[in-house]
């Protein structure tokens, strides 16, 4: 398995407001020196950096995909996922339900909820 350095990594629910968890998060990834990229449906950037309008929009596919998004658009992110061949999803503290963890185990992706990604990889 690659380690995290080597995987495209991407954050659903990056805003330009820098107090945002998920832009706390895309930010300090690439402190980390992550390949990471963000998504807001509204698009734009934050600090320089281009954010996509949606996953298929990314000049990649992600290898893992962060929601830091309400649970019933982390339901939707899942479709969209599976669509694009995506095969891991960490599902942050709060965006997760039942339904979205259940659909992906189904789609045979790794899911991870429960847990924040961050301090999971002690990045925090």
């Amino acid at each position: 398995m690659k380690n995290l350095h080597t995987k495209e990594i991407a954050v659903v629910g990056v805003s330009s407001r820098l107090e945002k968890m998920g832009t706390k998060i895309f930010l300090d990834l690439l402190k980390h020196g992550l390949n990471v990229q963000g998504t807001n449906p509204s698009g734009g950037e934050v600090l320089g950096k281009k954010l996509y309008k949606s996953l298929r929009d990314l000049p990649r596919v992600p290898d893992i995909v962060i929601t830091v998004v309400p649970p019933l658009v982390t339901e939707r992110i899942v479709d969209e996922c599976r669509q694009m061949g995506v095969r891991e999803i960490w599902m942050q503290p709060g965006s997760e339900s039942g339904a979205a963890i259940q659909k992906a185990r189904t789609y045979g992706m790794t899911v991870n909820h429960d847990s924040c990604f961050m301090v999971h990889h002690k990045f925090w």
